[in-house]
C-alpha cells in the first residue's frame, strides 16, 4: 500500500525547517512547523520579547524565510513596501511574544492567537492578524491592578495592557541576560 503525501504540508514543513535554522543555532532549541509561541523556552521568549540586540534579526529572518523573501540579512535591500510588510509582521509577532511572557509571569490569563503556530501566524498574517489584533489579552484575576482593569471600557483595555509591557520587560532582564 502506498502512503499519501500531502505536498503542501511537506513544503510548509521544509520551509519552516529552513526558516528556523538560525534560531536553532542561536537558542539551542528545537523549532519547527509545529512550534507555537507557548512552546518556546522562557529564556528565548524573553530575549525575543525585549526586541533588543539582534533579536529583530531573528524575527526578520524567520518572517522573510517563511515568506520566501530571503534571509534577514537582506532586510535592508527590500523594497519599501516589502520592508513595511515585514515590519508589520515583526511588530505583530513581538506583541505575541510579549503577551506570552506576561502570561507566564502570571499577569495575563489568556491572549488572543495563542492557539496558532508561529508559522501559521506568519503565513496567515493577512487573514489571522486582524482577528487577533481585535482581541484583548485578559488580565489575570491575581494581578494587583485587575479591579482597575475591569472598570475600563473595552476600548481602554488594550491600552491598559500595553501600558504594562515596560514593567514586564524590566522583569524579563534576568531571563535573557544569561543567553
Amino acid at each position: 500500500m502506498t502512503d499519501v503525501i500531502d505536498l503542501q504540508q511537506r513544503r510548509v514543513a521544509r520551509t519552516a525547517d529552513r526558516a528556523f535554522r538560525n534560531w536553532r543555532k542561536r537558542f539551542n532549541e528545537d523549532f519547527g512547523v509545529d512550534t507555537s509561541v507557548s512552546s518556546i523556552s522562557m529564556r528565548t521568549l524573553a530575549f525575543l520579547a525585549r526586541g533588543k540586540e539582534d533579536a529583530n534579526f531573528y524575527l526578520y529572518d524567520l518572517i522573510m524565510n517563511i515568506r520566501g523573501m530571503g534571509s534577514g540579512f537582506e532586510f535592508n535591500i527590500l523594497s519599501p513596501e516589502e520592508k513595511m510588510r515585514v515590519t508589520d509582521q515583526y511588530f505583530f509577532l513581538l506583541d505575541q511574544f510579549r503577551y506570552e511572557c506576561m502570561r507566564r509571569m502570571g499577569w495575563l490569563q489568556s491572549c488572543p492567537g495563542e492557539d496558532f503556530t508561529i508559522v501559521e501566524l506568519i503565513e496567515g498574517f493577512d487573514t489571522i492578524a486582524p482577528g487577533i489584533q481585535a482581541g484583548i489579552p485578559m488580565l489575570a484575576v491575581s494581578h494587583p491592578r485587575y479591579r482597575e482593569f475591569t472598570q475600563l471600557r473595552a476600548v481602554e483595555k488594550e491600552s491598559f495592557i500595553r501600558g504594562l509591557i515596560p514593567a514586564a520587560l524590566d522583569e524579563l532582564d534576568g531571563y535573557s541576560s544569561t543567553l
